[in-house]
């Protein structure tokens, strides 16, 4: 089974602090241009590991990944119009 996961987005001062976050969870992406991480942790550990990773001292924010909040089946209530233009 699948355990839940959440996305948190780290903003850190240097890129060489990046490998740093292997031991908290999954590091999906770096950022090399504008200095985030992308990290993937236990929903259940949320709280207690954002904690963790605001207290050090290369990070300057931790924020919550609303990526899983977003609707990814979509209704198209448009009529199609590809009728109308076939010969």
């Amino acid at each position: 089974m699948i355990p839940e996961r959440t996305g948190l987005i780290i903003w850190i001062n240097d890129l060489k602090q990046a490998r740093q976050f292997e031991k908290y969870g999954n590091v999906h992406y770096v950022s090399k241009k504008m200095h985030y991480v992308v990290l993937y942790i236990p929903s259940e550990r949320e709280e207690e590991l954002t904690r963790q990773l605001s207290r050090l001292p290369y990070v300057r924010k931790v924020e919550r990944s609303f990526r899983d909040e977003i609707p990814t089946e979509y209704n198209s209530n448009i009529p199609d119009k590809t009728r109308f233009y076939t010969y």
